[in-house]
């Protein structure tokens, strides 16, 4: 699977670990930056572009990581077609991807150390979607970005 992989500074921390765990599983990474932690950047202008790669279809799945993931879940979810799970723990990681067809996982590095970023990783990669019930909802949230303020 292609897996658009994007972070800011303070998420940099988690990149390398996350980018091996995907190698080491059969992924094949898109890199969106950053390449280092030393200059702040911002994250808008990383996540975009990966979660606009998700959406049009070049990539299947996008991880995203920031200093706490909300940014960059917001970010993430302002594209059309996307939808971004947030998660501090593999639970909701995979629930996103069970009920909510979640395309993105967005991470926080200031929240979570590497041994769970791994593990909603794992989860958010091997789950898939349920459909079902959770079809209606989705295609709910999908009628959503049609709405006119």
């Amino acid at each position: 699977m292609r897996v658009a992989l994007a972070t800011d500074h303070a998420g940099f921390p988690l990149k390398a670990p996350i980018a091996q765990w995907l190698t080491a599983n059969g992924h094949e990474i898109v890199d969106f930056g950053v390449d280092t932690d030393a200059t702040p950047v911002d994250y808008p202008d990383y996540i975009a572009p990966a979660a606009r790669a998700v959406a049009s279809g070049d990539c299947e799945r996008g991880v995203v990581l920031g200093g706490s993931g909300t940014g960059e879940q917001i970010a993430a979810n302002k594209i059309r077609g996307i939808r971004s799970v947030e998660a501090a723990d593999p639970i909701t990681a995979r629930l996103g991807r069970e009920h909510n067809d979640a395309n993105v996982l967005a991470m926080g590095a200031r929240i979570i150390g590497r041994d769970i970023a791994l593990g909603c990783v794992q989860e958010f990669m091997n789950a898939e979607f349920l459909g079902g019930r959770h079809a209606r909802r989705v295609a709910k949230l999908m009628a959503l970005e049609d709405v006119q303020a």
